[in-house]
């Protein structure tokens, strides 16, 4: 983390080419050499896809390229203008969210490690939605300090994952104006996750959004980011080649569902949607660390 602390401050005084380059070359020599990330990323995926030998060492080099794209798109953000960030995101079925989005209560939005979610945040916080989100507290503290002042700036409030006083904290926010807790949830970091089943196999994934929602009584909505190519005006007006894709999924109402099994039966419902997203998808799913696999 430290050298991560290092890289964000020296990519502020780099051209962006340059943090681009050094990202991608950092990004083929962990991958080159079979480094413990690549090493994860690989297993997950073979996992998710059933992918063995040359095509999973070439869909884990198109994972390890993705993943570098988002972090120098995180060293970047800042330096970038509004009208870049909106050339750079759009979005699928919002159409089917919009009175969910557009009401006065909140919901809760559920997200994988998929493309770049500090992007799109930058971005529903000005066209959409006030955004809410909650972060792992890194070490050493200045990484976390860091990375809240880089997405406050961009209109994002963030939230240190710090066991139960969040908790509370985001029931508050559920039962309060309108707005969306985006909770990364994929991979379950409080020790409490809940089982369900993914790609046929049962995991483990964080219990959160299925419990805010529940208890503050409102929507939860799985929420897909990949990348796309650009071309034409959009890449020029972006300057870059990428944009990121945010898919909206099926309303999911925890009041459809037992009170004695919501929690479970919730999470199952988004991390089925979820599932199947990532396997379109695998390239952008940016999972280097342990997953919660359960067998």
């Amino acid at each position: 983390m430290t050298a991560f602390l290092t890289a964000w401050r020296v990519s502020g005084k780099l051209p962006i080419e340059a943090t681009r380059a050094v990202a991608s070359a950092v990004s083929w020599w962990a991958w080159a050499t079979h480094a413990k990330p690549a090493a994860r990323l690989e297993d997950n995926l073979h996992r998710v896809t059933g992918l063995e030998g040359r095509e999973l060492r070439r869909l884990s080099r198109r994972g390890m390229a993705s993943a570098a794209r988002y972090y120098s798109e995180v060293l970047e953000l800042g330096r970038l203008t509004e009208s870049q960030i909106d050339a750079r995101a759009r979005t699928e079925n919002f159409e089917d969210v919009r009175e969910l989005l557009e009401g006065d209560a909140p919901a809760v939005a559920v997200l994988s490690h998929c493309g770049n979610w500090d992007m799109v945040g930058a971005w529903a916080s000005r066209n959409l939605t006030p955004i809410t989100a909650v972060a792992e507290v890194l070490e050493p503290r200045e990484v976390f300090d860091e990375f809240v002042a880089m997405r406050e700036r961009v209109g994002i409030r963030v939230l240190g994952h710090e066991g139960g006083s969040t908790f509370r904290r985001l029931i508050e926010l559920g039962r309060g104006d309108r707005g969306l807790i985006c909770l990364l949830s994929d991979r379950d970091i409080s020790g409490r996750g809940v089982e369900v089943e993914m790609w046929g196999a049962p995991v483990k994934v964080a219990p959160g959004p299925a419990a805010v929602a529940s208890a503050a009584r409102i929507s939860v909505m799985p929420v897909m980011l990949h990348y796309e190519r650009l071309r034409g005006e959009r890449r020029r007006a972006a300057k870059s080649r990428w944009g990121v894709v945010m898919t909206f999924g099926p309303v999911i109402d925890p009041a459809d569902y037992p009170k004695e099994t919501r929690v479970a039966d919730v999470s199952q419902a988004w991390a089925s949607w979820m599932a199947d997203r990532i396997a379109e998808r695998p390239e952008d799913w940016h999972m280097l660390q342990r997953f919660g696999w359960q067998s």
